[in-house]
């Protein structure tokens, strides 16, 4: 990745939305909502008052209205505040 976020941010790529519910309905392009889920693909160095406890590859969950949506390489990507992020996925 070519993009190094500054201060406290880090680049998420979102995850895919759900094409299908599990019984089988398609959702359609404009009942879809979006996806609260990815994975971290950049961070920044954090600052003084904040250390980045977030490293690349975290799967994370974030805020609805988190973050500024950018297209980068064909990517659809979100850049927001460490502090955006609600939470990290454990495996």
């Amino acid at each position: 990745m070519n993009i190094k976020p500054l201060a406290d941010r880090v680049v998420i790529l979102p995850s895919a939305q759900e094409e299908k519910t599990v019984s089988g309905i398609i959702i359609p392009d404009s009942a879809k909502e979006k996806p609260l889920r990815g994975v971290v693909k950049a961070v920044g160095q954090g600052t003084k008052d904040e250390e980045m406890v977030l490293a690349v590859g975290d799967e994370v969950l974030y805020g609805k209205y988190a973050g500024t949506e950018i297209e980068f390489g064909g990517e659809k990507l979100l850049i927001m505040k460490q502090s955006d992020v609600l939470a990290v996925v454990e495996k």
